[in-house]
């Protein structure tokens, strides 16, 4: 399955969980599947996804201002296209997340949550799920 997310900002992380999850819940309840893992795929340079804190706001915030740091915009990069560090960041965050998924939802530890990761918006994403089964 694919789903679109439009992001709005230059740099921003979207909560996806809920879109995930509502994937799983279609999929289990179709296939009888409650037990596997759901793959999450990003499928640009540019982007990416992780895992972590959805309770508050601010997490997001000090994430991608750590990530502005360690990856600055000013310094002489050779891609011509000028979104260097929008690359680099997509490489140290990673296209891709398994999930587990025990009785039909996704594990998840209380405060995580799904995040797509723009890099160089807006613009409109896509993001790939995937479900493997291991049982019933």
């Amino acid at each position: 399955m694919v789903f679109t997310v439009k992001t709005t900002q230059k740099t921003e992380l979207i909560d996806i969980t809920g879109e995930v999850q509502a994937y799983v819940n279609r999929i289990t309840k179709e296939s009888g599947i409650t037990s596997g893992f759901c793959l999450v795929f990003v499928p640009h340079t540019t982007a990416a996804v992780t895992i972590n804190e959805n309770a508050d706001p601010s997490v997001r915030t000090d994430i991608l201002a750590a990530l502005n740091r360690m990856v600055p915009k000013d310094i002489p990069y050779h891609h011509l296209e000028g979104n260097s560090p929008a690359h680099i960041r997509s490489t140290l965050v990673g296209v891709s997340e398994m999930l587990m998924i025990e009785k039909g939802h996704l594990v998840l530890g209380r405060w995580q949550g799904i995040f797509f990761c723009e890099f160089d918006g807006p613009r409109t994403r896509k993001v790939h799920l995937s479900l493997m089964g291991i049982g019933s």
